[in-house]
């Protein structure tokens, strides 16, 4: 769950790094619209029951890697953020966490 916290921080990063790092107009549009999609998918990964939806960053901490070149950012520094960043929300989302409880039901319990 601590990984899944530390992601809720980046991605609050992301939404406030466009006026701190002076970002251009692209790469302002592109940290408001991830920071609270890495938010919004870290905070549902705190539950046990939901734990899998972390994997859902991933693609978000890809894309956020391969923005200041899909995207041209201008300037060193908003590009070195967003890698770090997206760099960061992948590695944490990476960790499992512990699970204390055992949640029956779903798909998998047709085919036992």
């Amino acid at each position: 769950m601590l990984a899944q916290i530390v992601n809720m921080i980046i991605g609050l990063w992301l939404m406030a790094a466009p006026y701190v790092l002076n970002y251009d107009d692209k790469g302002s549009d592109n940290c408001h619209i991830f920071g609270p999609l890495v938010i919004t998918f870290a905070t549902v990964a705190c539950w046990e029951a939901t734990r899998s939806i972390r994997k859902s960053n991933i693609p978000l901490g890809l894309w956020l890697i391969a923005a200041p070149w899909a995207l041209g950012y201008n300037e060193t520094l908003p590009m070195l953020n967003d890698m770090v960043c997206g760099a960061l929300v992948i590695g944490l989302s990476l960790f499992k966490g512990k699970i204390t409880e055992s949640f029956g039901g779903g798909w998998k319990v047709l085919w036992q």
